[in-house]
């Protein structure tokens, strides 16, 4: 895969805008294992190789279970793998991603809303649009992984 073009130096100041809403997010309060489970799920929806790559290796040096981490795709199945938290992270991750398909329903709010306050709640939906955005540059832009052939 061939880069297209580098989005940070073509606009820099637009890659700094979004980097302060990633700033934002790490000083929000949600534990940042959470917020990384939930952008390695919509990465991985996505397709994005790169911020598969970067989000499962941010799990691993964070202290995730590589058992954890391969699961993370099925994790509905994955039985008490996933806390409480977890599930209703990735669920909401899940829905808002796939908002052209989910419209979002009330149940999927109602669930989230359950477990998380509502800055919680609105820093996580935060999180979800801007790894989308980001999703939607490492695509587009074809922005390879720093993970290598053996």
């Amino acid at each position: 895969m061939t880069q297209r073009l580098d989005y940070t130096t073509v606009a820099p100041a637009g890659a700094k805008a979004l980097g302060g809403v990633y700033g934002y997010i790490l000083q929000c309060g949600l534990p940042a294992s959470l917020v990384n489970l939930a952008y390695l799920r919509i990465s991985q929806i996505n397709g994005c190789a790169y911020c598969i790559d970067m989000h499962s290796r941010d799990l691993v040096k964070g202290g995730l279970a590589v058992e954890k981490l391969v699961l993370v795709p099925a994790w509905r199945e994955a039985g008490g793998l996933f806390d409480a938290r977890e599930r209703a992270a990735l669920a909401w991750a899940e829905t808002v991603t796939r908002v052209a398909d989910t419209t979002v329903p009330d149940a999927e709010f109602q669930a989230a809303a359950a477990v998380f306050s509502e800055k919680e709640l609105t820093d996580l939906t935060i999180a979800i649009g801007l790894m989308n955005t980001y999703n939607r540059l490492a695509i587009g832009f074809r922005i390879p992984p720093a993970a290598k052939g053996v």
